[in-house]
């Protein structure tokens, strides 16, 4: 009878160490913090593409100027303004009087414009000529250019080309 007990005392007494372990206090681990800055510098970019400008077919002898449009678009980086310029070509080097080559010495004469009547030449900003101006939205920003041959040039017949230089500075 004593085994009984004892044996039932331990049980109790072992139940008991159990639970008061299981209801003990958990230890609090020490802690520390600190911030850090996180920074990113956004650089002002800008890339340029731009069309041919095709005039099509020249009469030597029509009565009318021929005339075309191309484009150029300009991507910047949101908020970066930019010029655009356009050089004087290839052939004349020269803004204000532009000049096609057939790869002699006869020339076909033409002017590249920021405005559709023609009246004022795009350029590199010297001179009589003037650039365009713009502010970049990160997307592409077609700028219209308008190029015309003038009637009256008796040249042979071949065809004849021009390489203009298209710079944004921003």
């Amino acid at each position: 009878m004593w085994k009984l007990r004892i044996d039932s005392h331990f049980r109790w007494l072992r139940t008991s160490a159990l639970a008061l372990c299981c209801l003990a206090t958990p230890a609090h681990a020490a802690s520390v913090s600190t911030t850090f800055t996180v920074t990113a510098t956004v650089l002002a970019s800008c890339d340029v593409t731009a069309s041919n400008l095709d005039f099509g077919n020249y009469t030597s002898g029509a009565g009318s100027d021929t005339t075309a449009n191309t484009t150029v678009d300009v991507t910047c980086t949101n908020g970066t303004h930019y010029t655009i310029a356009l050089d004087g070509g290839s052939v004349a080097h020269d803004p204000a009087a532009r000049a096609m080559s057939a790869g002699g010495s006869s020339l076909l004469n033409y002017g590249l414009f920021t405005d559709a009547s023609c009246t004022t030449v795009w350029g590199d900003g010297t001179g009589a000529t003037t650039t365009m101006s713009g502010t970049g939205d990160g997307t592409a920003q077609p700028t219209t250019i308008y190029g015309r041959i003038p009637a009256g040039q008796y040249v042979p017949a071949t065809q004849y080309t021009d390489q203009i230089t298209v710079q944004v500075t921003y």
